[in-house]
């Protein structure tokens, strides 16, 4: 899911998640059969994100490139931030939610 980078993620940072790709059909199917909310789909599922590379940036944009040289779709889609506390905050189409 969307937060297990909590498990390995240092006490002082925030993972924002705020420019995922689009959701695929599938898991909008599994919510409405399961009537789970989007705030456990984020957690249980990947919702389609897939890989996840932490990284700066320049070394981001080699890796995008890469990418869609072989026709795969990616991007950057959020960052770290110093916090007071672990959390991950994802913002998305379907939600703002808080992890910790």
């Amino acid at each position: 899911g969307q937060s297990k980078i909590l498990h390995y993620l240092p006490k002082n940072l925030q993972v924002v998640k705020n420019n995922l790709l689009p959701i695929p059909p599938l898991f909008t199917m599994i919510q409405e059969a399961a009537g789970t909310s989007w705030q456990e789909m984020y957690q249980v599922f990947n919702m389609g994100q897939r890989l996840e590379i932490y990284t700066d940036n320049a070394t981001a944009q080699s890796i995008i490139a890469i990418a869609r040289g072989f026709n795969i779709d990616a991007q950057i889609s959020g960052y770290v931030a110093q916090a007071k506390k672990k959390e991950v905050r994802i913002e998305s189409e379907k939600g703002i939610f808080t992890y910790h």
